[in-house]
């Protein structure tokens, strides 16, 4: 039982890491479980591991709490309405996702959970994340040159920093709360491309809240945030589905699944953390190279082993 412990700790520090950086959690843990094989059934498996991101999403309810609670008497009524308002975009995000979810969770289960999709929606994606962000890039170069340009001898000068203006012209949504129904929508779409394993849930929500306009931080949030009413949903899901077959947990099981959700959710705390204050400084580039650098190592790890060149 210690040993099926420490390897869900394994399981669970993995979800909690990739859970909300823009790498796929889903697809790193099936990828652990090629070399970390936990001695349970393939039910509760597949029941674990969904049901372990459940600790990932207390760890956004409870760094979040303030912002996300409507009924807190620290804030004015204003505020309070703002919060009821930006619950009312997270259900309107989630519509697209439980709407397919629901109809072929089973089906991609069966065709897409395997390691040559998780190594090539790595890939995919990470290219997609480098060839956004060196077009924001482009894009914040030419609306400073644009903004430091010489305006006739009789123009008002122009105060504030040129890279801060910039940047607000490319992203028009800069705070969390100004997602309107119809960038909350179109984010929710792009939500839905994460049910194949490899893509991550929160890379493709990252990536549609920046293509329609959400700053780094904006999108990051709305994604932390969406994330709570989908993964609670498809754990109840995973749950129904796995009592109503009839089975049951055994004691390792329990605690295999125990020490995985209180693992993922100390890990989150730290990754959410650092995931906010990188992306202040940084873009998401970098996280573009490792899912390439890790999607590629993937396929010629499974290509050598199917050669018979590894032990």
């Amino acid at each position: 039982m210690i040993f099926e412990a420490l390897k869900a700790l394994l399981v669970g520090i993995v979800e909690g890491i990739t859970e909300w950086l823009p790498i796929s959690s889903t697809g790193h843990m099936i990828l652990v479980d090629e070399f970390v094989k936990l001695q349970v059934s393939d039910d509760f498996l597949a029941l674990f591991l969904v049901v372990i991101q459940l600790g990932a999403i207390m760890a956004v309810l409870i760094l979040y709490f303030h912002k996300l609670n409507p009924f807190s008497p620290r804030k004015t009524q204003v505020e309070k309405r703002s919060t009821w308002r930006l619950w009312g975009m997270v259900a309107i995000g989630c519509i697209p996702a439980a709407i397919i979810g629901l109809a072929f969770d089973d089906w991609v289960n069966e065709h897409f959970y395997n390691k040559v999709t998780v190594a090539a929606m790595l890939i995919l994606y990470g290219i997609a994340f480098i060839v956004i962000e060196r077009r924001n890039r482009r894009r914040l170069r030419e609306a400073e040159a644009a903004l430091a340009a010489p305006r006739g001898r009789h123009a008002r000068p122009s105060y504030g920093d040129a890279a801060d203006e910039a940047e607000a012209q490319l992203f028009k949504i800069t705070d969390v709360d100004e997602v309107d129904w119809k960038t909350a929508l179109k984010i929710g779409c792009f939500q839905v491309l994460a049910i194949i394993p490899g893509t991550s849930r929160s890379g493709s929500t990252i990536i549609g809240g920046m293509l329609c306009g959400c700053s780094r931080t904006a999108a990051a949030e709305f994604t932390f945030f969406l994330a709570i009413p989908i993964m609670f949903g498809w754990g109840l899901v995973k749950c129904v589905k796995f009592f109503a077959a009839g089975l049951v947990m055994t004691n390792v099981e329990i605690v295999v699944l125990v020490v995985g959700i209180v693992s993922a959710f100390v890990m989150s705390v730290i990754a959410i953390k650092f995931l906010m204050g990188y992306i202040k400084k940084n873009d998401f580039t970098v996280f573009g190279w490792y899912r390439i650098v890790v999607g590629v190592l993937v396929l010629a790890y499974f290509a050598f082993e199917s050669m018979g060149m590894l032990p």
